[in-house]
């Protein structure tokens, strides 16, 4: 038996339960709206919704996409151990979701002049997966 020990003293990393459903809907091009009609708990839904929004140009309507996609991944986070910190690497799949809506938020929040939101949700998204922020940006 091999025990993995977190060298670095943090929480471990947060992988979110896969929830294929959704995922698989927006693949095969589903419209985001119906996937997030029919599977209202998929922030990979909302952030996608969030971005079509955005390439429109209706920022404010991103903003609240993604809002409703960073609070669902915020509810799944927790469930799944997750205590408020600590990495959510986007290397796992049913993680990027979240990970989206979080990168849409800061991108929508600095287009509408909340500075203190974007640079929360900036950092937060760098803290949670650095690979996601560099990915997203």
């Amino acid at each position: 038996m091999t025990i993995h020990e977190n060298l670095l003293g943090g929480p471990p990393p947060t992988h979110l339960p896969d929830d294929p459903e959704p995922r698989e809907l927006l693949a095969n091009g589903t419209a985001p709206a119906d996937v997030a009609a029919k599977y209202p708990t998929s922030s990979l839904a909302w952030a996608q919704l969030a971005d079509e929004a955005y390439e429109r140009g209706s920022v404010v309507e991103s903003y609240a996409y993604a809002r409703t996609g960073y609070h669902r991944g915020l509810d799944a986070l927790r469930r799944s151990g997750w205590k408020g910190h600590g990495p959510v690497p986007w290397e796992h799949e049913p993680n990027r979701g979240f990970l989206r809506a979080l990168h849409a938020l800061a991108r929508a929040a600095g287009d509408i002049g909340e500075q203190e939101e974007h640079e929360r949700c900036s950092q937060f998204l760098k803290d949670s997966s650095p690979t996601a922020a560099q990915t997203l940006s």
